[in-house]
């Protein structure tokens, strides 16, 4: 295995007072070489098997390669921790040596995400169900992320909290039957996943596109901190 730090490999970027926001598609296509990862690679992504934040992480990082093109991803459910706690396994121990690459030949998959135009666009259309991954109380607007200049959430948007969909006494994702439960209500047709920073909100853009199988489903990378330095942009409070 090699090693990529989330924070500090910047799978993630602060565009103004947005901090979760894609980064420059050159950062990412040195970054992925730089793990080795080449368009025919196999990448299982291995999230420590702690939380639904940590699943997260390995959501997004997923979400990102798939985003630049890279077609042959995967998460190991249950993470690092489930690993450790089966008899058998391997363990290595040393530092991360990645056969480095040259860059990766980004080719962007634009559907996979949503701009604050477009998030705009389906609010009022109700082309696209907005399907928000926070907790209650950011919700319904009774707290909010340091960088959001309001709270609540975009008009229109249904709430499911990311961690309904995590077993935290396996570190696995909920069963599929449970899965299917949990977002079955969510209208068919395009669905955009947000969140405070585009986070927790990769959690259950993977769970519907990827679990679910639900084609027309982006994340909103931006989501709530990016949306509300924009006076303009509508914000709802209470239960929708």
């Amino acid at each position: 295995a090699v090693h990529s730090d989330y924070a500090a490999d910047g799978w993630r970027a602060q565009l103004g007072n947005a901090p979760g926001m894609l980064p420059p598609l050159d950062h990412l296509a040195e970054l992925a070489g730089r793990l080795g990862v080449t368009p025919p690679s196999k990448v299982v992504i291995v999230p420590a098997g702690l939380t639904a934040s940590d699943l997260a992480a390995a959501t997004r990082v997923y979400w990102t390669l798939k985003l630049i093109g890279h077609g042959q991803q995967a998460i190991l459910d249950g993470g690092f921790k489930g690993w450790q706690s089966s008899l058998g396994l391997p363990i290595e121990t040393g530092p991360s040596k990645p056969a480095s690459a040259s860059p990766y030949p980004v080719v962007v998959q634009q559907k996979l995400r949503s701009t604050a135009d477009a998030t705009l666009v389906a609010s009022r259309s109700k082309l696209a169900t907005l399907v928000d991954a926070r907790s209650a109380s950011y919700f319904e607007g009774e707290e909010k992320a340091a960088e959001a200049t309001r709270a609540g959430h975009i008009p229109g948007a249904v709430s499911r909290d990311y961690a309904s969909a995590f077993d935290p006494s396996t570190g696995r994702f909920k069963p599929a039957d449970d899965l299917a439960a949990l977002f079955g209500p969510v209208p068919k047709g395009p669905v955009i996943s947000y969140c405070n920073t585009g986070h927790t909100a990769s959690l259950n853009w993977f769970v519907m596109s990827e679990l679910l199988g639900r084609e027309e489903a982006s994340l909103y990378d931006g989501s709530m901190t990016d949306w509300t330095q924009d006076p303009e942009r509508p914000v709802a409070i209470g239960g929708g």
